[in-house]
Order: structure tokens, then C-alpha cells, then sequence
């Protein structure tokens, strides 16, 4: 697979525009189908038939109709997006520049402060309030029904009042909705997924659609489980809250899925999140629960219409422990004054990631547990053997982590696990005539990353850039020496002859520069391991192509085995009547099949690519030739000769730095004329509204407000 060769621009495109295009007629069939979900025609008429018309002895009677209707057309689009996104892998980068009629929708995208939401675009917000009117649609729908059968006979003869009945059916209802948003809940945690480029997003960017989602769900959830109980005490049936039930709902399975997904849930409200986030890191691992039971609460054939999501989530996160199980070469740390340091790692030079990248890291020796999101700041076209990644003190384990690289006894090396590069596919900042960034203390590391790209395109390529204005505030005077990371250790041309770049930086607690400021960065060098490796493409140069193999050929493996166990064993049993083998042993089965599946096509597909890896890795001897080998002390020294390289040089001509004051934000965007101004921010929540609230004023046409998600 890794000799496909990409088709011609033109024919390349034309099969992206037809491939796109039947994508979105898929996606609208998909969505039209959650629309009728709940009513008559649907369920009296077009699922009857259809169960009808799939049942076998191979899928029982309701299972064939479930798997074609809601988890076959997102796999679907998820196998064939991935042949999309490798046609346009070489096209969409950041050295295409977009054009102007690109900002046609820019007023979609200028940015809203919405309270609960955070920042959002109105078609962000557009698309949530469809979101709701669905799940209010749904329900409405469901009780319109349900009540229209409710009568005061109906409920005599069942032995309950009327508003008891009405109070049970309510509490199914909920359920089913609350199914709709779990059924979307893993597409925008999917780290690796096919399915968010399609939209223009990125898992990094699209972790509030997750925490909207959950919070929507797990409310849904709880009014469903809150219903049934105030239900059971009314009619006096309590004991219905222990009852497993050999076939059909399970009661308790339920309960403790509603337990396990409310002591996930106490810990994401922000508070709690930021103030105890091991406690929320940890916590969130009782999703595993969650879900077991949920299968096993509702059966696995009302589970196979939120499975597409959870089956591509769960393919993401074996390829992401398979990934992370070797340890990587770490080349270097520089440490600076300010509590921050810049981890150098060696990496193949097949992997490409675009600026505002992130990966996720793990150091052993600190927690073997927590995993950490960081972005990259680093180009790979600029630095095609090295990926950086900056990390400032923001708490417990990066103070571990700082501690450790800024004490006197060094160290000789450093275990380091990482998963990812993860970022946007494409990005087009060469569409703006100026780019605008604003920061905040550490918040200036995905513009570094940025920077350090249109170097690349303006001094290599030499392709036209934006003018660059980068208006960063930090704390103390120590912090302004993160500007030095702008530029890498190697790699930078010596002079920027084309590149327009204006620094202005603002030290705010600072009258005046101070002795420290002064204070030059170490540069500390790690001794090569031989069981360590360059950072490679977990899945190789056509990753996307071989995404979409693991994902068709995991369900069909799941499928086979599944058809086969039915068949031969459970049919012979059950007959198709679903009320002889026991609904708890076929969801487990099932679940087992479904890891069968994803374990084999996973494990194979990264195997292979693991062994090509292997011949590019063995080139790292040739770059560790010329890695410092002395004795450990030796390997510390300090940076000021390196500062005072030509390329800083021409970093320090650009930066003027005000004192005990702030930037006033307003008046550096609106004295910008240019035609088009992209504006990026990255720093604290104030700032980020402030320039949100600017950019949405309307008072400037040509401010353009620019998403950027950031981990540190």
C-alpha cells in the first residue's frame, strides 16, 4: 500500500469533488433518517419492512436492519473520507493559497460569546440549535404518540394511574433521545478520525462538541433513570431496580451504567476540572463502564445505532496504544529561566503535521499513567528531522518535569512515550494579506509553530507571505525569553529577507528590565538509546489510505465472526425469537468480536509499517554521530553564543518590548487596513473574549477571526 502513487492534480480533484459529493448525500440520508426515527411512518411502516426484508439466520431478525440503517452508512463515510483525504493529502497545506471567495462566509465565522458555550461561530452555534431542535423534535414526537395510546382505561387495566403511565413513557422517551447524543458523542474525541477533516476539524478543536454532547447526554440520561424511579416508588415496584432480565432490558445493568456516567460526569464541570484534573483524568476512564453496561442494558441491537462512533473511537485508541508502547529518542531540552522547557525530538522524515500540530506525551519516570497534551511548535517542512514541542510549569507534572531538566545533577537521558502529530489537515493562512496573533504567556507556542512554517515559505519556497504581527503579553520580564524559541536550535535560514514580521511584546508586572532577564537558556543534550526511535507515522506515508483498510476490514471481520457464532450457535437455540438466548450473553459476545475485529486489522496494519519504519530509524545512528558525548556535565551549557546567531539576530530587530503595560488590542486591529486580516488568538479567557468581541463588533470588515485550539 505504501507504493501508491497519487493520481494528476486535476484527476485527483475531480475524484475528491465526486467522492465529496456523495459523501454529503450519504451524511444528509443519515441525518434525514434520525429525523423519522420517531415517527409513524418509520416505525409502523419503513423499519417493519425493512427488518422483514434483512432477517437471516446469520443476524436474527432486528439486527440486519440495524446495522444497515444506522451503523454501516457513518463507517462508511468514515472508510471512503479516508480515500478523500489522501487524494487531497498533497493539495490541501498551507503553501496553497485560498482564495479570496473564501471569505464569503466569513460572516458565519464571526465569532460569538455565548454564556455556557465559550466562544463560538455562528455556524457553530447554527448547528447546535438544529442539534436541539432534533433531540425536541425526537421527543415531542415519541410522547405525541405514546399519550395519544394513554387513557384512564389503558392505565387501569395496567394496574397505574394516568400520570403514572405518562411519567413511565416520558422516562423511555428520554432514553431514546439521550441515545441520539451518545450516538455522536466519540466522533469529536476521535483523535486520528476520518470524519472531523471532512467538516474542517480537528479532535483538539473539537473537544467542546464532546463536552456539549455529554453534558446534554448525561442529563438526559439521569432524568431517564430519575423517571423510572419515582415510577417504581409510585407503583410500589422497587424491587424492579434489581431485576437482570435473561432477555430484553436488564434494570441493574442501567442503574450501574447511569453510576458509572454520573461519577464521570461530577468531575468534567470546569471547577472540578481544573483545580483536581488527575481526578478528572482518572475518573473519565469509568466511560469503559458506562458503556459495558449500557450494552448490556439496552441489548446489542439498540447499541449498533450508537456503534459507529464508539467502533471508531475504539480502532483510534488501540492504534494509539500500539503507538505509544515504544519509547522515542529525545535529542535535547532547552531550559529556560521562565519555568518552560523545549523537549527536541528526533523524527523520520515522512512525517509531515501542519502548524498548530499537538501531541500527546507520557514520561515514566514522572507518571506512568498521565498523558499530556502539548502543542508542537515546530515545522516539518522547516526542520524535517526534529519536532519540538514547549511546555511551561502550569502544574503538578510539569514542575515534576521542569524540576528534573533545570537541577544541577543532569541527566543522561530522558524515557519518553508519545502518541500523535494530531492536527488540521490544512490550513490556510496565506489567504490573509496580514496575520494578527495575539498571546498570552505560553500561549505564544502554536504561533511559533506558524512563524516558523512561513519561514519556510518565504526563505525556502520563496512563496509570498502575509506580514506577521505578533502581539505578545507576558507576567515577568524572564518570559520574554521564550521569543528565542521562535526560531529552532538548526535548521533556520540566516537572514529573512522575505519575511515581514513586527513583534510587540508586553511585559506587564515589570516597570522596567530587570537583572534576570538577562539569564541565558540551557541547552542540555540526552545520550541515544538504541531501543528508542525517531517519531514515524504510526500507519505509515499513506496513513489515511490504511486508516480506511482497518476500519472496512475490522467491521467485516467483527461481521464473519459474528454471522458464524449466530448461525451455528445461537440460532439453533433461540430460532430468531430473541427470548431464549440470553440478551446479555449476545451483547458480550458481540463486544468481543467487535476488539476481535479492530485487534487483528490494527495489529497487522501497524506491524507492517512498523518493520518499513524500522529501515528509516536505523538512519538516527548517522544524526546521533554528532550529538554531544561528553561527560554529563559537559552536556549543559549555555545558550547566549547560540543567541547570537544570525537568525536571532534578525528575531531581536523585530521585537519592541513595552513595559508595565498592556496591549491595547483594539487599536493595533483596527489601524490595520489590509484587506483581509486574519486574527489568531491564544492566552487566557479574557483575552480570548476580548478579541472575539472585537472581531465581532462589525466595525472592521476585514478582520477575520481564526480558530486555534491550544495544549500546553
Amino acid at each position: 500500500m505504501d507504493s501508491v502513487a497519487p493520481p494528476s492534480r486535476g484527476g485527483s480533484n475531480s475524484i475528491r469533488a465526486a467522492i465529496m459529493a456523495f459523501l454529503v448525500v450519504m451524511f444528509a440520508g443519515y441525518l434525514f433518517l434520525w429525523i423519522m426515527m420517531p415517527t409513524n411512518p418509520y416505525r409502523l411502516t419503513w423499519l417493519p419492512k425493512l427488518r422483514k426484508e434483512t432477517a437471516s439466520t446469520y443476524f436474527g431478525t432486528n439486527q440486519g436492519a440495524t446495522y444497515l440503517v444506522y451503523t454501516f452508512p457513518m463507517l462508511f463515510i468514515a472508510a471512503l473520507g479516508c480515500v478523500y483525504l489522501h487524494l487531497g493529502k498533497k493539495s490541501r497545506n498551507i503553501h496553497t493559497k485560498g482564495s479570496k471567495g473564501e471569505h464569503k462566509m466569513a460572516v458565519w465565522k464571526r465569532p460569538l460569546i455565548i454564556e455556557g458555550l465559550g466562544i463560538v461561530s455562528r455556524i457553530e452555534l447554527a448547528f447546535f440549535v438544529m442539534f436541539m431542535a432534533l433531540l425536541v423534535w425526537n421527543f415531542a414526537n415519541y410522547l405525541s404518540i405514546s399519550y395519544a395510546k394513554i387513557t384512564p382505561m389503558s392505565a387501569a387495566k395496567n394496574g397505574e394511574k394516568v400520570w403514572e403511565a405518562k411519567l413511565e413513557s416520558a422516562g423511555f422517551r428520554l432514553g431514546l433521545v439521550g441515545n441520539i447524543a451518545l450516538a455522536f458523542l466519540f466522533f469529536p474525541v476521535t483523535r486520528g478520525s476520518s470524519v472531523l477533516p471532512l467538516f474542517g476539524l480537528t479532535s483538539e478543536a473539537s473537544v467542546k462538541y464532546h463536552i456539549w454532547l455529554g453534558h446534554i447526554m448525561m442529563t438526559l440520561f439521569t432524568a431517564h433513570g430519575v423517571c423510572y424511579i419515582i415510577y417504581w416508588a409510585a407503583t410500589h415496584e422497587l424491587s424492579e431496580m434489581l431485576t437482570w432480565e435473561k432477555t430484553g432490558i436488564s434494570n441493574v445493568a442501567g442503574e450501574l451504567s447511569l453510576l458509572a456516567g454520573l461519577g464521570l460526569w461530577a468531575t468534567t464541570f470546569p471547577g472540578i476540572r481544573r483545580k483536581m484534573f488527575e481526578l478528572f483524568f482518572y475518573t473519565h476512564h469509568l466511560y469503559i463502564l458506562f458503556m459495558l453496561f449500557f450494552v448490556l442494558h439496552v441489548g446489542i441491537s439498540y447499541s449498533c445505532i450508537m456503534l459507529p462512533g464508539f467502533f471508531l473511537f475504539m480502532i483510534d485508541r488501540y492504534l494509539r496504544f500500539l503507538q505509544s508502547r515504544r519509547g522515542v529518542r529525545l535529542v535535547s531540552a532547552r531550559v529556560l529561566p521562565c519555568q518552560t522547557v523545549e523537549l527536541n525530538f528526533s523524527k523520520s522524515k515522512g512525517l509531515s503535521y501542519s502548524p498548530t500540530s499537538i501531541m500527546f506525551m507520557n514520561v515514566p519516570s514522572i507518571s506512568k499513567l498521565q498523558w499530556h497534551p502539548f502543542t508542537i511548535s515546530s515545522s516539518s517542512n522547516l526542520e524535517s528531522d526534529k519536532l519540538d514541542v514547549i511546555i511551561k510549569v502550569e502544574g503538578k507534572w510539569s514542575d515534576k518535569l521542569y524540576q528534573m531538566l533545570s537541577s544541577s545533577s543532569s541527566l543522561d537521558r530522558l524515557d519518553v512515550l508519545i502518541e500523535g502529530p494530531y492536527g488540521p489537515a490544512s490550513t490556510d493562512f496565506l489567504s490573509h494579506d496580514l496575520l494578527v496573533m495575539v498571546s498570552g504567556g505560553s500561549g505564544i507556542t502554536p504561533f511559533i509553530s506558524i512563524i516558523r512554517e512561513l519561514v519556510y515559505t518565504s526563505e525556502t519556497l520563496k512563496c509570498r507571505t502575509p506580514e506577521i504581527l505578533l502581539i505578545c503579553a507576558f507576567k515577568n520580564s524572564n518570559d520574554l525569553t521564550m521569543l528565542n524559541l521562535i526560531l529552532p536550535i538548526s535548521g533556520a535560514p540566516s537572514k529573512f529577507s522575505n519575511l515581514g514580521l513586527q513583534i510587540e511584546a508586553y511585559v506587564t508586572r515589570e516597570k522596567e528590565p530587570t537583572a534576570q532577564e538577562n539569564k541565558g537558556i540551557r541547552t542540555l543534550w540526552f545520550k541515544p538509546n538504541p531501543r528508542d526511535a525517531p517519531i514515524t507515522p504510526i500507519l505509515g506515508q499513506n496513513s489515511w489510505l490504511w486508516l480506511g483498510a482497518i476500519i472496512s476490514s475490522s467491521f467485516i471481520i467483527y461481521l464473519i465472526f459474528i454471522g458464524i457464532l449466530t448461525r451455528y450457535y445461537i440460532f439453533p437455540i433461540d430460532h430468531n425469537s430473541n427470548k431464549i438466548y440470553s440478551t446479555s450473553s449476545r451483547a458480550v459476545l458481540h463486544i468481543l468480536f467487535i476488539c476481535i475485529g479492530i485487534v487483528i486489522s490494527s495489529t497487522v496494519a501497524f506491524l507492517w509499517n512498523k518493520n518499513r519504519n524500522s529501515k528509516e530509524s536505523t538512519q538516527i545512528q548517522h544524526m546521533e554521530g554528532a550529538t554531544p558525548m561528553a561527560t554529563p556535565n559537559a552536556l549543559y551549557y549555555n545558550a547566549d553564543r547560540e543567541l547570537e546567531s544570525l537568525p536571532q539576530q534578525s528575531i531581536s530587530q523585530c521585537i519592541n518590548v513595552h513595559y508595565g503595560e498592556r496591549p491595547d488590542i483594539k487599536r493595533f486591529l483596527f489601524e490595520r487596513k489590509e484587506s483581509s486580516v486574519g486574527v489568531l488568538v491564544c492566552g487566557p479567557k479574557k483575552m480570548r473574549h476580548e478579541v472575539a468581541n472585537i472581531c465581532s463588533s462589525g466595525l472592521a470588515d476585514n478582520l477575520h477571526f481564526e480558530s486555534i485550539s491550544f495544549s500546553w
